[in-house]
């Protein structure tokens, strides 16, 4: 498979500090029937943002479960000095529609910030990989929704207007369903981008492990960023490993980045022998060790240090769409 290399222009999204300026440019913003709640409706069906309805805690809020228009919901409550968050999240959702991204249903801008998403009801993949109270996902399951997250990011760089990065792409932020489908979630980092010019520099934001080194160390912006990402996130799905490995004695000097750990195994002598040793121990022998080879290199095209070996996440969807067909005829 040939990679084509990419580039994007950065554009910056301006924000308002004000409620006023808030709801100005939330108003001016074109979405399918949008929802408007009000803080009343919000406070009534969190029964007063109650502890007990409290799903997650994010850097810039917390999330709550509610039923709203009929149907659950999950609305996150963000702080107020978390204004461009807000109206970047808020512009994404808007101008996003597809079936592997976590569907907007409305806002609020009284007394707080607040979104309303679709309410996945099956956790994160994180949890699922690593947490308890979850049955371990199959092998096939694990291609499903690797396949299922490509198609939301390839969306979202390939069909929207404009185009998007989501710069945060992780385990935590891809939710699974009750079918075990999977849907890409939190665009509150999204940059909107133009195709066509050179990537720029911005704020570096995201999480330790998934970031690249362009992005890491010059705060360069392209939707490569998302495709190194997503190679952190199928390593995951192979080990179900952190994409920072702590050290057995828990310190912090003896850690390592997950994408290090599999290169230093496909460098070894025995490549193949060092990889069944990483493979996630929940799968016992119950998967196809070529589909855990071709996922393993495809991982590590995606995680290529230098941004223009990295293939398009159209490239990714194809390559997953063929290892589906090789994993237990998905």
């Amino acid at each position: 498979m040939h990679f084509f290399p990419s580039t994007i222009l950065m554009q910056k999204v301006t924000a308002s500090s004000t409620q006023a300026g808030i709801a100005s440019l939330a108003a001016g913003i074109t979405v399918d029937k949008p929802v408007e709640f009000t803080y009343q409706e919000l406070f009534n069906a969190t029964e007063g943002f109650n502890i007990t309805r409290k799903i997650g805690q994010g850097g810039f809020g917390a999330v709550y479960y509610a039923e709203l228009v009929g149907e659950k919901a999950a609305i996150k409550k963000m702080d107020m000095k978390a204004t461009q968050e807000f109206l970047a999240e808020l512009k994404a959702l808007t101008h996003v529609h597809h079936l592997n991204l976590v569907r907007f249903i409305g806002y609020c801008t009284e007394s707080s910030l607040f979104l309303v998403y679709e309410f996945v009801e099956n956790g994160n993949l994180s949890q699922h990989l690593r947490g308890t109270g979850y049955e371990p996902l199959s092998w096939a399951e694990r291609v499903r929704i690797a396949l299922d997250s490509a198609r939301g990011l390839e969306y979202i760089h390939e069909h929207t207007v404009p185009v998007y990065i989501h710069r945060d792409i992780k385990s935590a932020n891809i939710l699974i369903d009750k079918n075990t489908r999977a849907k890409v979630a939190d665009l509150g980092l999204a940059k909107l981008t133009e195709v066509g010019g050179a990537s720029l520099q911005t704020r570096v934001v995201g999480t330790f492990g998934y970031m690249p080194p362009e992005y890491f160390q010059y705060g360069e912006v392209s939707r490569k960023v998302d495709v190194y990402a997503f190679g952190v996130v199928l390593y995951e799905l192979i080990s179900a490993k952190d994409a920072i490995v702590q050290s057995t004695d828990g310190s912090a000097s003896g850690s390592k980045v997950l994408v290090y750990l599999f290169e230093e195994t496909l460098t070894a002598p025995d490549p193949e022998e060092g990889l069944k040793k990483l493979i996630d121990p929940k799968l016992g022998d119950d998967y196809p060790i070529d589909a855990i080879l071709m996922m393993t290199q495809l991982a590590k095209v995606c995680t290529e240090e230098d941004p223009k070996l990295r293939p398009t996440m159209r490239s990714v969807v194809v390559a997953l769409m063929t290892l589906s067909s090789m994993s237990f005829g998905i």
